[in-house]
């Protein structure tokens, strides 16, 4: 791990572009997989979720090439193999996603149980269960799963609870699928959008008929396209919190404020400045801060991510707040640092019997 000297005590001034969303440039990579041919993809995050999936594509047999900073050519003509290697599944959550495109040209996957980030548990049932109705067959053995299906066939499915990656692996199983599939209860993250937009850009036909509700009608073949992945709203956060946190004033150069409204009315609240424009979204220190209380809730709610962000910015507030984590039961880990740093925290952490009730991690097991 990289070690960082940070001289503090600066107020943030100028101008930052935002990279590729986290959570949508490695999916985009993998959906690529769906196409007849070479995909371009623009705006993509130099993340280690970006570089795990490149190495999956080629292990496979794909082709993944880069041209300047933030551009990627994926090309899946050379995919030669449906098993996607032990050592990839400790060190991220991208290789479920592969399900869908695998099945469509081999009819079968084999892939590790994916680990990731160390918040708390994910599990795939929600997955499994989507999958299943679709008409794959799935068996585990250890650590590895393996789902397999002579043809995929459009179905209703219904989510207990929203999960993002689950409706994106149910999206890329059900795009090539024979006939409609309807997903209810799906998640409403926009970088789920950013993959619907990107898949329909190549032909396939999907929609949200409701928030919650996406139709599915299959295809029989995707074209490669070339696509502009959307923003990261996690980093625009990041800057958000920076730049008042520090008494500065930043500009934020391509974010969406449609993304970002459960951020930027708390901001409000707190007393922090913030303004539209072409430009992006303006972020700077307007008056002293007040406290303000958060909840963590799935999209469009105040995000998990965002949390211990959010928490930095109060430790300069006036007053005491309170954040309640209802997505993963390890979310402050952060904790013991900043109280290092001399920051006023006391972490109230009820032992639960049930965590999968008490807690939406389910939700985003991803």
């Amino acid at each position: 791990m990289a070690d960082y000297l940070i001289q503090g005590g600066v107020p943030l001034y100028g101008c930052v572009r935002l990279g590729g969303a986290k959570n949508a440039s490695f999916k985009l990579m993998i959906g690529s997989l769906l196409a007849d041919g070479e995909s371009r993809l623009l705006n993509f995050s130099h993340i280690s979720d970006v570089d795990i999936t490149q190495d999956i594509i080629t292990s496979l047999g794909g082709q993944v090439r880069s041209a300047g900073e933030r551009t990627l050519f994926i090309n899946p003509q050379g995919l030669k193999s449906f098993t996607i290697d032990k050592k990839f599944g400790h060190s991220s959550r991208a290789s479920s996603l592969f399900v869908g495109p695998l099945l469509h040209r081999f009819h079968k996957a084999i892939f590790p149980l994916p680990g990731g980030d160390n918040v708390g548990p994910r599990p795939l049932d929600r997955h499994f269960a989507g999958l299943t109705a679709l008409g794959a067959t799935i068996k585990q053995f250890g650590d590895l799963c393996q789902v397999s299906a002579e043809r995929l066939t459009g179905a209703e499915f219904t989510f207990d609870k929203p999960s993002h990656t689950g409706t994106e692996t149910l999206i890329m199983a059900a795009v090539l699928a024979q006939g409609k599939t309807v997903i209810d209860n799906a998640a409403l993250e926009p970088e789920v959008d950013d993959l619907i937009f990107f898949l329909n850009q190549m032909g396939a036909q999907i929609k949200r008929s409701r928030p919650r509700t996406i139709t599915i009608t299959g295809v029989s073949h995707l074209k490669p396209t070339i696509y502009k992945i959307m923003p990261d709203r996690n980093e625009a956060v990041s800057y958000a919190c920076a730049a008042i946190a520090t008494k500065g004033d930043i500009v934020v150069e391509n974010a969406r404020s449609s993304h970002l409204k459960a951020f930027l009315d708390k901001l409000t609240a707190t007393g922090g400045g913030w303004e539209t424009g072409n430009f992006g979204i303006r972020f700077y220190y307007r008056q002293p801060l007040k406290a303000v209380d958060v909840i963590t809730q799935p999209h469009p709610g105040f995000m998990t991510d965002w949390q211990p962000l959010w928490a930095v910015l109060m430790t300069q507030a006036q007053g005491e707040s309170v954040i309640h984590e209802t997505i993963h039961p390890h979310r402050f880990g952060y904790i013991p640092g900043l109280v290092n740093m001399g920051a006023r925290i006391k972490l109230f952490n009820p032992q639960v019997t049930n965590k999968a009730k008490t807690y939406h991690f389910n939700r985003q097991d991803d």
